[in-house]
């Protein structure tokens, strides 16, 4: 988790520095991407069950640089961009979200194709066992007249 933490911290110190050189914001877009989906796995691994303090303060950490970015878009950007920022980032988590949902429903599906696939091969090797048995025994009685 440390090593998420400080790379987010130098992705988020060059979108810093970019900006304050005057740079535009769709300039540092890599590397803010790269910051939200370490922040991803951070918090990810914050809530997962057992977590210690250390994700406690990394998650403190990045929601510091974010208030710090929020100055930032407000400030330097055009009216409305931390707005349309929030937007966007609410639009790509959901669709992060749809990607793992959809990757499970794959799986599900390669699953119940292969179970599939397995009861059908075991339900023809019980008939065709059953099948042999019965003219087995038919063949008994021809043969014999009785088993």
């Amino acid at each position: 988790m440390l090593a998420e933490l400080a790379i987010a911290n130098a992705c988020f110190a060059a979108v810093k520095t970019a900006l304050k050189n005057g740079s535009e914001l769709a300039a540092c877009a890599s590397k803010l991407g790269e910051y939200f989906g370490l922040k991803a796995e951070i918090a990810k691994k914050a809530s997962s069950k057992g977590s210690d303090s250390d994700a406690f303060w990394a998650m403190e950490s990045l929601r510091e640089a974010e208030a710090e970015l929020k100055e930032m878009l407000i400030y330097s950007g055009r009216p409305g961009l931390y707005d349309d920022f929030l937007l966007y980032q609410s639009q790509k988590k959901r669709e992060r979200e749809q990607e793992v949902r959809d990757k499970a429903l794959a799986i599900y599906k390669r699953r119940q194709k292969v179970w599939g696939w397995v009861n059908g091969i075991l339900i023809g090797i019980a008939v065709l066992t059953g099948a042999i048995v019965v003219f087995g025994l038919v063949w008994l009685i021809v043969k014999r007249g009785t088993f």
